[in-house]
């Protein structure tokens, strides 16, 4: 069943310029993952420059979160739910920072592809910790652990669309190609796959893609995405990075049809077999270096 309301819609906010990589989602007027820093002026643009209700985070890596701070900035009332393992980050963003400038070549990679990191003050940020239900009268919280320690997923309770961050895949519809989104610092095989039956449990009628979209198949999404999850866990078990890069990049090309570009832009293979590697050697499935 398709949801098609004006109280929930898609924001492309062309990431890079290019289209379907990272969507915020405007519902009831609040903002579900605003996206990075540096597709602001994209995003004030689709909503008309008008103050949004608030910001739902899903988690605090930079495609979703990096623009919390600067849209705070704007807006100093603005406020900005989280979860409790992720909140001291938007506050100090230091340590996330400097993690994420190894990953990234440097500040000056890091910069250009998310934009400013601005800390969120204290005073803004709501603290979830998963099982809120009627939350500003709209959603129901759940703790969804897996690709992120602190992620959460949103069930928008009229409309019955659960936006499910990370945690249901790439995958720009209507191609079924999904990859799980696998990035360090701590992904968790067995976490992500009960955070998939907890997404199941709400049943929803559709879900929203961060990358990318409305998916109007919840049961099948959720099963492609864990297929995905653990062909990708054990190939990158069996194989090297060069290995898995240039396999993953040619089942993209061959598999995802136009989106491909878009899908290895928010889910870059490198990216996915260093978490998964840091995944298989906290599980003991692969040697420590």
């Amino acid at each position: 069943m398709r949801v098609s309301s004006q109280r929930v819609r898609p924001i492309d906010v062309m990431h890079l310029g290019k289209p379907h990589v990272i969507c915020c989602w405007e519902v009831d007027g609040w903002l579900v993952d605003p996206g990075p820093q540096s597709c602001e002026e994209t995003l004030l643009a689709a909503i008309g420059g008008e103050r949004p209700k608030g910001l739902l985070l899903t988690h605090i890596h930079f495609d979703h979160a990096g623009a919390a701070g600067a849209l705070v900035r704007r807006w100093p009332d603005l406020p900005v739910y989280v979860h409790e393992r992720g909140a001291p980050h938007l506050a100090d963003p230091a340590k996330l920072v400097a993690s994420a400038a190894r990953l990234y070549g440097g500040i000056e990679g890091l910069n250009q592809l998310w934009g400013e990191v601005v800390p969120v003050p204290e005073a803004n940020l709501k603290i979830l910790e998963g099982g809120e239900k009627g939350l500003e009268g709209a959603f129901t919280v759940e703790y969804t652990p897996g690709h992120a320690s602190h992620h959460v997923c949103y069930l928008h309770e009229s409309s019955g669309m659960a936006f499910v961050g990370d945690m249901a895949g790439v995958r720009v519809p209507p191609e079924p190609f999904t990859l799980a989104p696998t990035p360090p610092p701590d992904i968790d095989v067995e976490k992500w796959e009960a955070s998939l039956e907890t997404i199941a449990g709400w049943e929803p009628k559709a879900l929203g893609l961060t990358h990318w979209g409305q998916v109007d198949d919840p049961p099948e999404q959720l099963e492609r995405v864990r297929e995905s999850l653990n062909a990708q866990a054990e190939f990158a078990e069996q194989h090297d990075e060069d290995g898995f890069v240039e396999a993953y990049s040619g089942r993209v090309h061959e598999n995802a049809g136009e989106a491909a570009d878009a899908i290895l832009q928010a889910a870059p293979p490198d990216q996915l077999f260093l978490g998964l590697r840091r995944y298989l050697k906290k599980a003991g499935r692969v040697p420590s270096d």
